[in-house]
């Protein structure tokens, strides 16, 4: 078998050598098609890598319960407007079945000074659960503890951005900046996240113990108001019984009775999370569709262009299969030299797209993701491609009939 595709192949190359404009134009629809396919399968996983990187930045299995609102005058506040939520209220929720951590919290906008530096950022009031909730971990110092909310200590957890703003190349642990004109020191770092889903910056904060937040930072109506109340359930299956109950537990302790409205919102956030992911795959996999169009027209070109072939060389066939070549001898001929031009495109197209998807990284800084397998399977799906439109051609070639292809002119 091998000694008779030796000469087969030989021919082939000799064939495709006879007419390399005409060669290279055929492959070119191929060498279009996979790079362009492996392009956007690169930046398709690209994006869908960002987004998960994004939400695994924000926890797992959250949501949050905020204040309802009030209305003065017909003027109705928005979400966590009104003083309906309280720190009692998240402790009856951290005992519920199904919660992994409950965080209590108040927050808002403030200036801060240190020095003749001063930078205006989210200042959030919490308990030492939220770092928990957040999976958010301290790369310089230490995090307060439940004594400091006990306390109202006035010691702070900030973010890498208001590090680079405030303190520049100096180490901030231990340093004292001001919060409404009330001094903090700093105990610790956080670690970086990056962006949320929504392009906030998340390292642009600042995180203080509740109380201290509540009695030095913003006040509150009432002793022990919070604005919002974040929840993380043990497990993703858990999240809509948990959601549940904590509604159920909410309504009864404001006495809220059948057919009154809930004077809090829920939000969940991984479902939020969720949908913007589902929404990247949709957008690769129609990226992927558009490219594979390319696909179809280098599989037409060969095809074409093997037509050409088999009507010019109708002569020569017809001189083969007089001395002896048989059908399956023709058919083997003219679909190797369909597969050489379709692997040859291809492997090209996979240089090609490979290399390109790269200098987007270089030089735009956008996020591609390589993956040999979606490299492989477009290999292997153009080359399939390609070898379905050259089987067509080669048929028509093998049913030549010898006497009337000598006669062809």
């Amino acid at each position: 078998m091998s000694a008779m595709i030796r000469p087969m192949l030989g021919e082939a190359w000799l064939a495709m050598g006879a007419n390399r404009l005409r060669t290279g134009l055929t492959m070119l629809g191929m060498v279009i098609g996979v790079g362009a396919v492996v392009i956007m399968l690169a930046i398709g996983q690209g994006a869908q890598y960002a987004v998960q990187q994004t939400i695994s930045t924000m926890g797992s299995n959250l949501f949050i319960v905020l204040a309802g609102s009030f209305t003065t005058a017909g003027v109705r506040s928005g979400a966590a407007g009104g003083p309906t939520l309280t720190v009692d209220d998240a402790a009856a929720i951290a005992e519920l079945d199904g919660v992994a951590n409950v965080a209590p919290t108040h927050q808002g906008s403030r200036q801060l000074v240190y020095g003749a530096q001063n930078w205006s950022t989210q200042v959030i009031g919490t308990t030492p659960e939220y770092l928990d909730a957040r999976a958010w971990n301290i790369t310089n110092g230490a995090a307060f503890g439940d004594s400091d909310v006990r306390s109202a200590t006035r010691v702070a957890l900030i973010g890498k951005t208001v590090a680079e703003n405030l303190f520049a190349d100096d180490d901030p642990v231990g340093k004292t900046l001001r919060i409404q004109q009330n001094p903090f020191i700093v105990i610790g770092v956080l670690g970086g996240k990056g962006q949320n889903l929504d392009g906030r910056d998340q390292d642009d904060t600042v995180i203080i113990p509740l109380s201290t937040a509540q009695r030095k930072v913003f006040g509150t109506p009432f002793l022990g108001a919070v604005r919002m109340i974040m929840v993380q359930a043990d497990s993703a299956e858990a999240m809509p019984r948990v959601m549940e109950a904590t509604t159920a537990l909410l309504r009864q302790r404001h006495r809220l009775r059948d057919g009154m409205p809930d004077d809090f919102f829920m939000r969940n956030l991984s479902a939020a999370a969720e949908s913007e992911a589902a929404t990247t795959r949709t957008m690769s996999i129609l990226l992927g569709a558009i490219a594979s169009i390319s696909l179809l027209v280098g599989g037409i070109g060969i095809m074409n262009i093997m037509l050409v072939s088999v009507t010019e060389r109708t002569r020569e066939i017809g001189i083969r299969m007089a001395i002896g070549a048989r059908q399956k001898d023709i058919l083997s001929q003219f679909l190797l030299e369909a597969v050489m031009i379709s692997f040859a495109g291809c492997l090209l197209g996979l240089l090609l797209g490979l290399a390109i998807a790269l200098g987007i990284n270089f030089f735009t800084g956008m996020v591609v993701v390589i993956s040999g397998t979606a490299a492989l399977l477009a290999f292997a799906v153009a080359a399939s491609v390609g070898i379905f439109f050259g089987w067509y051609p080669a048929q028509k070639a093998a049913r030549l009939d010898p006497i009337e292809a000598l006669r062809y002119q």
